[in-house]
This record gives C-alpha cells, structure tokens and sequence, in this order.
C-alpha cells in the first residue's frame, strides 16, 4: 500500500504519522520545509490542544457532529500522549489551554515530529507543487526537475486555507478541485479582528489598549475575556468565537464591560456622585470610560441607571471583517457535505481533504491544532480500516 500526503502541515503530518508503520508514505511539501504555519502559530502562545473534553471539547467545532468521531478518537488526552512519546511534555495552563513545558519551543516540537516521521521511513519531498489532475484524475505534482504524476493507492490532500499566507497557506488551489467536480466555498476569515469605525480622538489615546474581563456577544454568540484595541477596530480571545456571528449577518458587537455586576449593582456604587465621579465608581480605566464616551449620547452620562445599563450593554458598529492576509484562521473551502465519514472524497473515494482545507471553523486556545491532529488521525485510521489494519486511537 502507497500512500501519498500532499501538506505538511499538522493534519498532514498526523497522517503520515499514523500510517508509517503500515504503508509506504511519501509527504510533499511545496515549501523548502515542513510545518511553516505550525511554527508561526507558536508565536503567540504555543498552545498544542486544550484540556476540554467530551461535550464540551465537542461544541467548541463547527459545523455540529462533522468532528465528534474524529474528536473522541483522538481528543486531547490522546494527543498529549502521543506528544509524550516524542519527549514533548505538556502541562495545563489556569484558562484550560495545554502547552510544552517551559524551553520547549515549536521548533523543537516539529523537529522531533519530523525525526520520528524519518525514522519510520516516512519520505518527505520538501518544494513539490501540487498541479492539478490530469485526464485520467491522477494527482499532478512540480518539482525544479519538472511535472509528474504521483503513482499511489490513496492521496490525502492537506493543503490549508487562504489564511497566513506567508507559511504557504495561499488558497490558491480550489479550481484544480472544481475541475473534477468537487465543490469549493470561498475563503472567508476567520479567528480575525473585527473593523469599528473609531473617533480619531478615541484610537489617537488608546490604540493598544486591553480591554480586560469583558463579555462581548454578537448575534447568538457570546464569550467572556479580553479584547484589544486596534487602529482598525478590536481583537482578542473574547473577538475571535463571535466572528461567526459577524460573518452570517450581525452588524455590531454588544459589550459588558462589568460581567461580574448587575446593573442595579452599579447604579448603586454610583449613587448620588456627581457625574464626574460615575467612572471612578464603578471601576472603569481611562480606555473604558472613553470607549462608552464615544458611542453614547451625553444625557447618559447624568443618570447613574443609564450610564450603569450603557456600562453593562455598550453598542459597538461593526464596519468588517480583517482580512485573510491577518486572519489565524478561514473557513470555506471543500464543504463537509462533499466528504465520507472518513474525510474521501465522495466523488474520489481515494482521495481525502483534512484540516483547514475544509469548511470547518473552531476558536483559539488549542482547538484549531487538535481539531487538525485529529483528522489526520481520522483519515489514516480511514484508509488503514480498508486493508483490514486496525490502529489504537
């Protein structure tokens, strides 16, 4: 059995990973090395999964049910095991995120993942392209010697998105898909900052300011955390789960600036103070008190109970979305409706589309990664399943 994987990033090298001992693997990658946008995720925070399980691992992934099986195959536990086994200890940090053990940086993970892919037998071809396919549907591949076609039993295409795309991730293949029938969703960001129109007063004194402890909620998505602003408008771990909302229609983002108080509460702590006085009350910054200063008319500011409920509910315009180019993450791509259970293709079973080539959308804080690792997984398992071979999670 010869397997090809056309990617490598994390679901790519999961795939490889699981299918080594029982095929013959060869994973191209169009960049001069593996990993790019694994390496770039690392700069923020290396968080490699998150600690949440069972339903509520499950919920934080979109399109509903599309990664349970997926998921509960191989969810955090299993993958903190398997990084345990290439001497990547991993310890749970306070808001559920898990990470490398402190000197353990996202070069020293990729490295170790790409000794044990070799130490397998694993080939990896560093600077191949894929092209297309050929009149025959087979796979077309570049590399500095020229055109070929790849000669293996099943190819697992793990291309990426459009975001980031200086690790590779261009998004420039859905026509080489759609001319073999297989649907493809535009590119949309996702895990993004969100466009507000500011007040040059406003942006010129608290541009890069945090907003911290809020609760920000558009349409039916809310989340509790923190939210910096930025010349464009606001990001941060409590913008990126409400972007979906954005997307599909919603045009603001509503604020709680005190998510730990009642409104009555705050009214009460303001009091009989004079209006100059109502912020120092209830504990807003310089940055908070502005924010509610240019989006609320000035008779607010005279009565504790409407300034308490601006407080607690402050209206913010949303004029976009930032681009892919800034984006963490994107959605679109091949839609799940075109893929077995096992991620083939329905119209090519022997070929197979994971991570963020496909229409699938989750948050930040470990989900994006295991959500890639698990379907590698998954699709290995998949093919392995075919040849009568079983695998342990």
């Amino acid at each position: 059995m010869r397997i090809a994987i056309i990617g490598a990033g994390p679901a790519g090298l999961m795939a490889a990973d699981t299918l080594a001992p029982h095929a013959e693997v060869d994973l191209y990658e169009h960049g001069k090395h593996p990993g790019r946008k694994f390496l770039v995720a690392g700069q923020g925070g290396f968080n490699l999964t998150n600690s949440a399980e069972g339903r509520d691992l499950l919920e934080h992934y979109d399109p509903p049910g599309f990664l349970d099986e997926a998921l509960t195959a191989f969810g955090p536990n299993e993958l903190r095991t398997w990084l345990a086994e290439l001497g990547i200890a991993t310890f749970i940090g306070t808001s559920g995120r898990v990470f490398p053990v402190k000197g353990i940086k996202p070069i020293d993970v990729l490295e170790r993942i790409r000794q044990r892919l070799l130490q397998q037998g694993v080939r990896l071809h560093t600077e191949h392209a894929f092209t297309g396919f050929d009149e025959q549907g087979r796979v077309c591949m570049e590399n500095r010697q020229g055109p070929f076609t790849l000669d293996a039993d099943h190819v697992i295409f793990a291309l990426g998105g459009a975001s980031w795309p200086i690790t590779g991730s261009t998004g420039i293949w859905p026509p080489l898909f759609k001319a073999i029938g297989v649907e493809v969703l535009p590119f949309q960001s996702s895990n993004c900052g969100v466009e507000v129109h500011w007040p040059a007063a406003f942006i010129g004194a608290h541009e890069g300011k945090p907003l911290k402890n809020v609760r920000i909620t558009a349409g039916d998505r809310s989340t509790w955390g923190e939210a910096t602003i930025t010349r464009h408008g606001l990001e941060g771990n409590a913008i990126y789960p409400v972007v979906p909302a954005l997307r599909e229609g919603a045009t603001e983002l509503r604020i709680d600036l005190k998510p730990d108080s009642t409104v009555e509460r705050l009214a009460e702590r303001i009091g009989a103070k004079a209006p100059r006085n109502f912020a120092e009350a209830v504990g807003l910054n310089r940055a908070q008190l502005a924010l509610v200063k240019a989006f609320t008319p000035k008779e607010t500011f005279g009565t504790p109970m409407l300034f308490a409920e601006r407080i607690k509910d402050l209206h913010l315009p949303v004029t976009g979305l930032r681009p892919l180019g800034e984006a963490i993450s994107s959605v679109g791509g091949i839609p799940v409706g075109e893929l077995n259970a096992d991620f083939s293709l329905k119209q090519h079973p022997h070929l197979y589309a994971i991570g963020e080539m496909v229409d699938w959308d989750a948050p930040t804080g470990g989900f994006l990664l295991q959500g890639c690792f698990a379907m590698g997984r998954w699709a290995a398992h998949g093919i392995l399943a075919e040849y009568g071979t079983h695998v342990e999670p």
